[in-house]
């Protein structure tokens, strides 16, 4: 039963996709990259190129950002963090110019591709319809002086120059959609992701969740335990893949919120890594003391930065220290595995976005690509975004470019992906 129930899914989940993507972005499949068996993205958070490249209190990083291939003219997008992330993913912000939590499975709201309205920081909107079908995303405006920064100087986009005119064509799907197409599994990795899974949670320590009904615990909380609020270790908005409507809602059941675990436990990162059974595309984002985010309610080893001007002297040195010792701790991981050393495999260690630092300061971050068939010690100062590594993963995945991974001018990172031979 549940064989023929996925069938009769799939057929009117492909019956939906007909009529509501027929104007969906989805060109040839790119060139220039050996093909990807394994490719594992370790996301970090909120610091720019120059925060983090010979920052003393991050030497792991540095040292494997000289051995490995070293993106040198690499640009994230727009600010907040969900956009990047999903453009990273899905080629497009989507129409999503915020970090507001899912509207959990409503799957009868008006999605920001449908309307042509962006979901925003400012005016506050509401929280994100999930995705699906096709439709229009957002411009990224070069200057943002209206949206997460109010007012001058503003905050850099790409490079402050450029900008990127809202797309009509796009469609509501990620690379997990294409990987899943080719019978190809991915799956999100989600430090301190709560025993009972993502559905319908926000926020979470790994115990604690933003659905915790804590006037059932007996005895009470004392005001001091219960003052500072739950630390947001995981946070939705660093797992893209749950902001989509086919993933909520499960129609297949390698698409769902089934694709997505936390670091420990039978089905986590590092139990995968020990088994080998890790899938084609692993996206992993560290919690947010570990990825160098930061909490405001966590103790001083994970403060948020004293100031936010793009400078290392800005910086709070423990969260740059616990982020290298975290990215030190997975590179360690998946070089152990069996699965690194079958086939082609690709780690890439990237940061999202510089977060709050103003203008003139741009929205430079740092890229590593390692892998175990081909040239090492690279740099290259060949311009990329993050559309450049959707591109690029599409291209070793051997899956059509999506949504603004197609555009004109958005570059295949060959040279730090290529072969012995090149």
């Amino acid at each position: 039963m549940k064989n023929l129930k996925k069938v009769a899914t799939t057929l009117g989940l492909l019956a939906t996709a007909l009529v509501g993507t027929v104007s969906a972005q989805e060109g040839p499949v790119p060139q220039g990259v050996p093909r990807l068996d394994h490719v594992f993205v370790i996301m970090m958070e909120n610091h720019g190129y120059g925060e983090i490249l010979n920052n003393p209190n991050a030497p792991f990083i540095n040292q494997y950002a000289k051995e490995a291939n070293l993106a040198t003219n690499y640009f994230a997008i727009a600010h907040p963090s969900l956009t990047n992330y999903l453009e990273v993913v899905g080629g497009s912000n989507f129409g999503v110019l915020s970090d507001n939590n899912p509207d959990w499975h409503n799957t009868t709201c008006i999605t920001s591709l449908a309307s042509g309205t962006a979901n925003t920081d400012n005016p506050s909107s509401p929280n994100v319809c999930p995705i699906w079908g096709s439709g229009k995303d957002a411009a990224t405006v070069a200057v943002d002086t209206t949206n997460e920064v109010q007012g001058t100087p503003g905050e850099n986009n790409i490079d402050g120059i450029q900008s990127i005119p809202a797309a009509n064509n796009i469609a509501g799907k990620t690379i997990a959609d294409q990987l899943v197409a080719l019978q190809r599994r991915w799956k999100s990795y989600q430090e301190d992701l709560p025993l009972s899974g993502p559905d319908t949670v926000n926020y979470s320590d790994g115990f604690f969740t933003d659905n915790t009904d804590f006037s059932a615990i007996k005895p009470a909380l004392t005001p001091a335990l219960s003052q500072g609020g739950i630390v947001r270790l995981y946070a939705a908005k660093h797992n893209p893949f749950v902001y989509f409507r086919n993933v909520q809602e499960g129609y297949d059941d390698d698409n769902s919120l089934n694709n997505v675990a936390g670091f420990e436990g039978a089905d986590g990162l590092f139990a995968d890594l020990r088994s080998s059974h890790v899938p084609a595309f692993s996206f992993i984002a560290p919690n947010q003391c570990n990825d160098q985010h930061g909490r405001g309610n966590a103790g001083p080893f994970c403060n948020y930065d004293p100031t936010s001007n793009g400078t290392q002297a800005g910086l709070n040195p423990a969260l740059i220290i616990r982020g290298d010792i975290t990215v030190q701790r997975i590179v360690t991981a998946i070089k152990k595995s069996q699965a690194w050393h079958e086939g082609n495999s690709a780690i890439v260690v990237m940061w999202d976005e510089n977060d709050y630092s103003v203008a003139p300061n741009t929205n430079q971050v740092m890229v590593i690509v390692d892998t175990n068939y081909g040239v090492h010690g690279v740099h290259s100062a060949r311009r990329y975004t993050h559309f450049s590594l959707l591109k690029s993963l599409e291209a070793g995945f051997g899956l059509p470019c999506l949504n603004h991974a197609c555009d004109a001018g958005i570059n295949v990172m060959s040279d730090l992906f290529a072969g012995a031979g090149r």
